[in-house]
């Protein structure tokens, strides 16, 4: 194999002789054919790709099951129940489940394509054009990088349940930052072990608060207080916003519309097992097999779970109102401790806790592999692409690992302002995510028919496609637009900027790389749907049939 990489450098918007097209702008374009006798190597991305399939079935199932079940759902769900009553809190929930769902398939099916690194940014570049891979790329990265200390000082906050001496937070802060990072640099597969590990202990803790949510509920606490959904006649199921007094219909729908918001941050992070296709064994099946179980599980995990919270405690409740970011503010323990149920609230805040230094974990392994996806494709540096021998790509983990260190910040008062900044500024980045994988998701759709291929053939499809993803584009691109609504209602700049600002960052990263190389939107006839993408047999191992029923209890499970 030639290593002249000098070969690959073409002129913009230029043809190869057969029609194909490249992408504009660098040495690592895209080559969709090479004419017959052709003697110049034209350079490719997945000549670099060095990452190793390591990542088993059982990781991806159980991190596609309880990825993103955290902080979000177990305090956040609180504050969901205080802004809009429990049937306010339900729909906002299950609207915004159906969103993530949409994007969630919308990924699984591009991923079922082609399982390499670089995931939605790198099919963006790919599908739509160069500059829209660029701008999805660094906003993916910034939004997941800047969570890796957000997560981390989630996780210092919970250790002040049992320890409020604020001398040893910095302590606490290096210990997980470095703990973090480590899992990380020791590999995929301790990052797979750790996450089925965390994740075993979320879905225990989220279905045993399910279950006690309940058993209270029924009146089998110990205050044999049986409540029902008494709270939904009084207070009442929907909440007002207070926005609009004198308007009740107008005022709830606003509180609704402002939870939306709060749920869709629950629900970031579900793109994990997709980022990770490029070093999971078999992903088109187990990737297949992990958006199938999605929809059960935020089915199940959250709106059950938001259903029970929202019969276990008023909205009106002054607890729900604390910010301590400790378990005393998430409803569960609320309704514990006032049934008389005293142990719990520690177990609840340990087992939050390593959600949060999972979701650290989490975010710092997808950042990480993205930034590594830009490198390949010449949006980021070169170094950054630099894999170790057993496939870590090392460099870009040391460089998103450094993030963490910001949670250093809020040992700071002054400090922490900033740093809160950050956190605002990264929050919208998520639903671009969202609206990204839907838009490219429209074009795949697109090319695939255009050239005459059979998405049906796919490991897996989606048969309500493509109106999911375009039911995905609306509703991302509304919670981009009204995330900051309140705003306008008691307005000031500071809060304004950090609502909207992303949007010009995406702006400026979108025309800022489109001028620089001269990028163009591709036709669909223009798109590669084969270059570097390996075939069903170089990807998936045989399947092994269970032989026992403990295997066969294993294969349900994961």
């Amino acid at each position: 194999m030639s290593n002249d990489l000098g070969a690959s450098q073409h002129p913009f918007d230029e043809k190869t002789s057969d029609g194909g097209s490249l992408e504009k702008g660098g040495i690592h374009d895209y080559v969709v054919h090479q004419p017959e006798g052709a003697n110049n190597y034209h350079f490719d991305s997945s000549d670099l790709d060095r990452v190793q399939r390591r990542l088993k079935q059982r990781h991806v199932q159980m991190i596609a099951i309880a990825g993103t079940i955290g902080t979000g759902l177990f305090l956040g769900s609180g504050h969901a129940l205080a802004g809009a009553g429990p049937l306010g809190a339900l729909i906002a929930y299950a609207l915004v489940g159906t969103v993530a769902y949409a994007a969630l398939c919308s990924l699984g099916e591009m991923t079922s394509h082609a399982p390499i690194s670089g995931t939605f940014p790198h099919f963006g570049a790919r599908w739509v054009d160069p500059a829209f891979g660029f701008a999805l790329g660094w906003n993916y990265f910034y939004t997941n990088a800047i969570s890796v200390p957000v997560e981390i000082t989630a996780a210092t906050i919970l250790i002040t349940f049992w320890d409020d001496d604020t001398k040893h937070q910095a302590g606490y802060t290096a210990v997980i930052c470095v703990l973090v990072c480590l899992i990380n640099i020791f590999g995929v597969r301790y990052f797979g072990e750790s996450e089925f590990i965390f994740s075993i202990i979320k879905l225990c803790m989220i279905t045993g608060l399910i279950i006690a949510g309940l058993v209270i509920d029924l009146g089998g606490g110990p205050d044999h207080d049986r409540r029902g959904f008494r709270y939904w006649k009084n207070p009442g199921a929907i909440a007002p916003a207070n926005l609009v007094p004198g308007h009740i219909h107008t005022d709830r729908f606003l509180a609704i519309l402002n939870q939306i918001v709060q749920a869709a941050f629950s629900f970031q992070g579900m793109e994990l097992v997709a980022v990770a296709a490029s070093e999971t064994e078999s992903p088109r099946r187990n990737i297949a097999k992990a958006v199938r179980r999605v929809f059960y599980r935020i089915l199940f995990f959250y709106i059950v779970g938001v259903l029970i919270t929202g019969m276990l405690i008023p909205y009106t409740d002054e607890r729900l109102l604390q910010d301590t970011g400790t378990a005393a503010e998430s409803p569960y323990v609320i309704v514990m401790t006032s049934a008389g149920i005293k142990v719990l609230p520690h177990i609840i805040n340990a087992g939050i806790f390593t959600s949060a230094f999972s979701a650290g974990n989490s975010f710092l392994f997808a950042s990480s592999r993205v930034l590594y996806g830009l490198a390949l494709k010449g949006q980021a540096p070169r170094f950054l692409a630099y894999c170790t021998k057993s496939g870590l790509p090392i460099v870009a983990v040391l460089v998103t690992g450094s993030f963490g260190f910001l949670a250093f910040m809020n040992v700071s008062n002054g400090a922490a302002t900033v740093f809160n900044w950050f956190v605002n500024l990264s929050a919208v980045g998520g639903f671009f995510s969202w609206w990204g994988m839907c838009i490219t998701y429209v074009f795949f759709y697109r090319g695939f028919k255009a050239q005459g291929l059979d998405r049906t053939k796919l490991v897996y499809n989606n048969r309500l496609q493509p109106w999911l993803s375009i039911w995905g584009i609306f509703w991302s691109g509304l919670f981009i637009l009204i995330n900051g609504f309140a705003v306008f209602f008691d307005f000031n700049v500071s809060d304004f900027f950090t609502a909207y600002v992303n949007i010009p960052f995406f702006v400026v990263l979108y025309f800022g790389w489109k001028l620089y190389k001269r990028t163009r939107i591709w036709k669909p006839s223009e798109m590669d749907f084969v270059t570097g993408i390996p075939s069903i047999e170089e990807t998936e191992l045989p399947e092994v049939p269970p032989r026992n029923i403990w295997e066969k209890i294993a294969n349900v499970l994961f």
